[in-house]
């Protein structure tokens, strides 16, 4: 998505950016429990806008 993203950007000449979160940890099993998950991406989504 990030790359289709960036190309509609690109042929728009727009500019795009690509926030990514990782919520589990692929090799030692540690993930965000439902509740973190909710507050901390929030936290983020609300910093992207403002940044927008």
């Amino acid at each position: 998505e990030a790359a289709a993203l960036y190309m509609n950007a690109a042929r728009a000449g727009k500019k795009a950016l690509c926030l990514l979160t990782i919520s589990d940890h692929v090799f030692t099993g540690e993930s965000l429990s439902a509740e973190d998950r909710q507050l901390t991406f929030r936290d983020m989504m609300e910093i992207a806008l403002e940044i927008a």
